[in-house]
């Protein structure tokens, strides 16, 4: 199965999903010899989360996918129950990715993917490809951070997700960690070469949830930004409790020291999107791309795609505008769109689109089931009659106040729905499924997507 070219040489157009059956958290995302690499979390066996192997797709315009073979399995004792997240950098012109690596003590009978009340241990572990197409997993894996049995320095189970990095000729390394399951810790690592490495610091915050994923440090407009997946925060009508946030921040390289506001944004207000990655693109932007949980599971035979549950989101661009982390519509995805069409055409050619509105307090808009509308200075969206309701969290959402301007940039194909909200001041993504072949509203211009351009 992990051989088949059939399944993976297949190709995605603006938003990067499952070849088939199940994938999860973007990884190792990364601008490396011409081409964007990325890889992602994915079982390959059945459109639920399992023993999590590493996928692999590369675009040269961040926005024409095609799929490659699986990159990374399970081969040995420390990694033998998943290949977690991880980043990418390159290290002496080959391709190194650093994962976390998780051994169960004691697995399910009944289902061996999982592990009895949480008896598992988490290390961390690299490969390094030598050209970023091939990966050795039986002779190429390296554990370079075994399990933390200190509870001074971190968890033996969740610390996890490094994010790798070089500044200033030194290599730097995160993890999201927790203190005794109470307190989000961030660890930090350093190393000469990349390879060898060392604990340097950590960073505590109850007001970041009780466990950190997927932490992320990078400087733009001249501020340091930290992203995080933040579990079990607590917010007033957030029904899901696991989210992105993000906030400028203040960091020391010199001695990995990270301070962090109390407050801080969401990522994306729709509450679907998590464990994002980042990455510098060809042109030096900083770019960001990540999952957008799905509840049920999508049947696409027409394709060869047949059954898959997981969805990217599109590529954004990072920016700090008086301490306000923005998210932009990168300029690739500008790019391509330009066919201009009627509301019908949009939706019944089955296809991404674009939609561009300004709402006024009390006017709304419909996307074929999908409600927008602006109430209080805020905009709201409902997806109750294009979401399963049974049970389903989160059908209704909204954005902070946004100061009486509501210009909505509308991204929308048949199971996702991005909304940019006055030119990135904020996002709100939904997941969506079945929309109907209509649009209702004023809307100031509709665009499709212009016709695929050739992989090289």
């Amino acid at each position: 199965l992990l051989e088949k070219d059939d399944m993976f040489m297949m190709k995605d157009v603006l938003h990067l999903r499952a070849p088939g059956n199940w994938i999860n958290d973007p990884n190792g995302f990364i601008y490396y010899k011409g081409q964007y690499h990325m890889f992602y979390q994915y079982f390959p066996y059945a459109p639920v989360w399992g023993t999590m192997h590493w996928g692999h797709a590369t675009s040269r315009d961040l926005i024409h996918w095609e799929h490659h073979r699986t990159a990374l399995f399970p081969t040995k004792d420390y990694d033998r129950n998943g290949i977690f997240s991880g980043s990418a950098l390159e290290l002496d012109g080959e391709l190194a990715l650093y994962y976390s690596a998780v051994r169960y003590l004691a697995a399910d009978k009944e289902n061996i993917h999982a592990a009895v009340d949480e008896a598992f241990e988490t290390s961390q572990a690299m490969i390094v490809s030598p050209d970023g197409m091939q990966f050795d997993n039986w002779h190429g894996k390296r554990q370079i951070i075994p399990v933390i049995r200190d509870d001074a320095t971190g968890d033996s189970r969740h610390t996890r997700d490094p994010k790798v990095w070089r500044h200033n000729g030194i290599y730097y390394m995160a993890l999201g960690s927790t203190c005794r399951d109470k307190c989000s810790r961030i660890l930090f690592y350093r190393s000469l070469d990349g390879t060898t490495w060392q604990y340097f610091n950590q960073y505590r915050n109850e007001k970041y949830g009780r466990v950190m994923e997927c932490p992320d440090i990078f400087k733009v407009d001249g501020s340091y930004i930290f992203t995080g997946s933040a579990m079990y925060i607590l917010e007033d009508g957030f029904d899901c409790r696991h989210h992105a946030v993000c906030a400028k921040a203040g960091f020391r390289p010199d001695t990995c020291e990270l301070e962090l506001p109390d407050s801080y944004q969401l990522v994306d207000y729709g509450l679907d999107f998590y464990a994002p990655q980042s990455n510098v693109d060809a042109d030096g932007r900083r770019v960001m791309i990540g999952w957008m949980r799905m509840p049920e599971a999508v049947e696409d035979r027409g394709n060869g795609r047949g059954i898959w549950n997981g969805i990217f989101s599109l590529p954004r661009v990072v920016e700090c505008v008086d301490g306000h982390v923005c998210f932009r519509v990168h300029p690739e995805v500008d790019k391509s769109f330009s066919h201009m069409l009627d509301d019908k055409e949009a939706v019944d050619h089955n296809k991404p689109f674009r939609v561009k509105a300004e709402l006024l307090e009390g006017r709304r808009l419909n996307v074929g089931g999908y409600e927008l509308w602006i109430e209080d200075d805020c905009l709201w969206t409902d997806r109750s009659t294009v979401y399963p309701t049974a049970g389903a969290p989160r059908l209704v959402n909204r954005t902070p106040k946004l100061g009486g301007r509501y210009e909505l940039d509308i991204f929308v194909e048949p199971n996702l729905i991005e909304i940019f909200v006055n030119s990135g001041q904020y996002v709100l993504s939904n997941v969506v499924y079945n929309l109907k072949p209509y649009i209702e509203g004023e809307v100031w211009e509709l665009s499709m997507m212009k016709g695929n351009r050739h992989l090289h």
